[in-house]
C-alpha cells in the first residue's frame, strides 16, 4: 500500500504539468483540440519503444485482436472522453481552477465501485467529500470573478472527464488478464483510442490549420511527463491495490495532490494570482482530506 501511495503522489506531481501546459498553450493561442490530440499521438511511439525494449509488444497486440471492440470502446472512454473535455476546460479558467475542479474524479471513482462488484467504501467517500470541500473553498473567489457561463461549461466538461477516466481505467483493469503489465495496458489503450484522436486531429487541421512549433513542443512535454510517466505511475499504483476497493479509493484520492502542484506551478510559471485567505484554507482542508484518506487505507 505504501508503494502505491508513493506512486500515486508522484503521478499527481507529473499530472500537474498537464494543467499548467494546457493553460499555457491556450494563453499562447493554441487550439485545445490540438493540445489533446498531440499528447496521445506522441505517447504512442514512446510507449511502443518501451514495449519493444521489453519484447512485450506482441502479447498486448494478441489481447487486442481477441476482443477489439472492448478495447476500442473503453480506451476511447478512458482516454478520449477524459482528455478532450479536460483540454477544452482549460479555455475557461486558470490552471489551478481546472486542476481543483478535476478532483471530482475522486468521488466518481468511489461511486463507481459497485459497478465492479464491490461495496461503496463509505468512509473513503466521506473523506473524499472533505477534499472536495477544500477544493470548493479554493475555487470560491475564482468562481465569483468568472463569467457564470464559462464556469458552468468548465464544470460540465470536467464532470464528463472525471467520470470517464476512472471508468475506462477500471474497466480495462478488470478486462486485462494478470499477465498484462501496466505499460502494456496503457499502450493498448493509447493504440485503441487512436481512431478518436485521428478524427480530432483531422477536425483541428481543417478548422484551425497546423499547430505552432511552441504548441508541438509543449504537447511533447505533456506526452512524456504526464502521458507516459504519470500515467504509468498512476496505473501501476491502482494495479497494486486493484482487489481492495478501499485502498483503490485511497490511491485514486492522491490525485488531489495535483491541486497543490498546479497551484504552485501556475504561480511560478504563469503568474497566476495568489489564493485568497479562503483559498489558503481550502488548501489546508485538501491536505487534511488526503491525510485522512491515506490513514483509512
Amino acid at each position: 500500500m505504501k508503494k502505491a501511495l508513493v506512486y500515486g503522489l508522484l503521478a499527481s506531481m507529473f499530472f500537474a504539468l498537464t494543467f499548467i501546459l494546457n493553460r499555457s498553450m491556450n494563453l499562447g493561442g493554441g487550439y485545445w483540440l490540438w493540445s489533446a490530440s498531440l499528447r496521445y499521438l506522441f505517447m504512442l511511439p514512446m510507449l511502443w519503444l518501451l514495449l519493444r525494449r521489453q519484447k512485450a509488444d506482441r502479447a498486448i497486440l494478441r489481447e487486442i485482436r481477441a476482443q477489439p471492440v472492448t478495447w476500442m470502446v473503453w480506451s476511447t472512454v478512458g482516454f478520449g472522453l477524459f482528455y478532450a473535455p479536460l483540454s477544452m476546460a482549460s479555455c475557461y479558467g486558470e490552471s489551478w481552477f481546472v486542476a481543483a475542479t478535476w478532483q471530482i474524479t475522486i468521488v466518481a471513482g468511489v461511486l463507481l465501485t459497485p459497478l465492479f462488484g464491490g461495496k461503496t467504501p463509505v468512509k473513503n467517500l466521506l473523506f473524499s467529500a472533505v477534499i472536495l470541500l477544500g477544493i470548493f473553498l479554493l475555487q470560491l473567489p475564482h468562481l465569483e470573478s468568472m463569467e457564470s457561463g464559462g464556469s458552468l461549461k468548465a464544470l460540465a466538461l470536467i464532470l464528463v472527464a472525471g467520470i470517464s477516466y476512472p471508468l475506462g481505467n477500471r474497466k480495462m483493469m478488470a478486462h486485462c488478464p494478470a499477465g498484462i503489465s501496466t505499460t502494456q495496458r496503457v499502450f493498448g489503450m493509447t493504440l485503441c483510442s487512436m481512431p478518436f484522436w485521428l478524427l480530432c486531429s483531422a477536425y483541428a487541421l481543417l478548422t484551425h490549420g497546423l499547430p505552432s512549433s511552441g504548441q508541438i513542443l509543449q504537447s511533447l512535454s505533456v506526452a512524456l511527463f504526464s502521458g507516459v510517466i504519470a500515467t504509468l505511475l498512476f496505473f501501476e499504483a491502482t494495479s497494486l491495490v486493484r482487489h481492495n476497493p478501499k485502498q483503490l479509493a485511497v490511491v485514486e484520492a492522491t490525485q488531489a495532490g495535483e491541486v497543490l502542484f498546479t497551484l504552485l506551478g501556475g504561480i511560478l510559471f504563469l503568474h497566476d494570482a495568489l489564493p485568497t485567505p479562503a483559498g489558503m484554507l481550502g488548501i489546508g482542508v485538501v491536505v487534511i482530506g488526503m491525510a485522512l484518506n491515506s490513514l483509512s487505507g
